[in-house]
């Protein structure tokens, strides 16, 4: 049987398939989630099911979304699981999660991303926090280190201030390649997301911070004096406290929450906000 194949399904690379087999570790990820009964529960990804029969197990019913057809039929025709399932044959990058909530079910979220696409898939769930709950990735552990990190350390970016500025990042359990079917080439980790009901230090514009993000960690070599030129005067640096000579990754959360708040209140006209 080829490697790629588990459990009569061949995973196929454009979905970025790895199939969790190891009972012990999907033990382990469901007792994190900790999923209960009457709880708005949403699956992203289900595969071949390695999460979604446990935690139907705990919880009862569920929603998935799922974009292989395949995988899709095969959770619909599912004797045990298709009777607690409501599936989404849809691309989880567009999907609207939010249709999904309610005022007294707010969103529970899991899943195995997919880690060709797991960073814009985690932007696009931020902007539905305001509905969620908590949400549990499994995730490339570099992208997880990434979202947990902070400043002064290379794998503290734009990722890192755009979820923690949303949300409290908690590392919950690494994970080996021989978990998978086939093995990823990447070691995998679990992480916890629970959206913050109050910001202490709020942004005037969501957008401006992502911006500010961009721009600063787009040639991450380069001091914060040059790679904001364009946007904010040296002078208007030093005012705001910030040393021009430090690079981006040596600048706290709170330091690009006074950028973006800077240039929402200074907008340059010729070098408008990224969405």
């Amino acid at each position: 049987m080829s490697k790629n194949s588990h459990l009569g399904h061949q995973a196929k690379k454009r979905f970025g398939q790895n199939f969790l087999h190891n009972d012990a570790i999907i033990s382990q990820i469901v007792d994190a989630i900790n999923p209960e009964p009457n709880e708005n529960l949403i699956e992203i990804g289900p595969g071949l099911g390695a999460l979604t029969e446990p935690v139907i197990e705990r919880a009862g019913d569920i929603s998935v979304v799922e974009l292989d057809r395949d995988l899709a039929h095969r959770l619909r025709h599912h004797p045990f699981l298709a009777k607690h399932l409501t599936i989404y044959e849809q691309d989880a990058l567009k999907f609207d999660f939010a249709s999904l909530a309610t005022d007294d079910k707010p969103l529970r979220i899991f899943g195995n991303l997919p880690y060709n696409i797991s960073t814009p898939l985690i932007f696009h769930l931020l902007s539905f926090k305001d509905k969620v709950k908590d949400m549990h990735f499994m995730l490339q552990k570099e992208v997880v280190e990434r979202m947990a990190s902070g400043h002064n350390c290379k794998a503290f970016g734009r990722l890192s201030i755009m979820t923690q500025y949303q949300c409290q990042v908690m590392p919950v359990m690494e994970i080996g390649p021989e978990a998978f079917m086939p093995p990823p080439k990447v070691d995998s980790a679990i992480v916890r997301l629970i959206p913050h009901k109050t910001i202490k230090n709020p942004v005037k514009d969501l957008k401006a911070l992502n911006h500010v993000c961009l721009t600063a960690f787009n040639q991450r070599r380069k001091t914060i004096r040059n790679s904001f030129k364009k946007l904010i005067p040296v002078e208007q640096l030093i005012a705001l406290d910030l040393d021009p000579t430090l690079r981006p990754e040596n600048l706290a959360l709170d330091d690009y929450i006074k950028l973006a708040n800077y240039i929402t209140d200074n907008p340059v006209t010729d070098n408008p906000i990224s969405t």
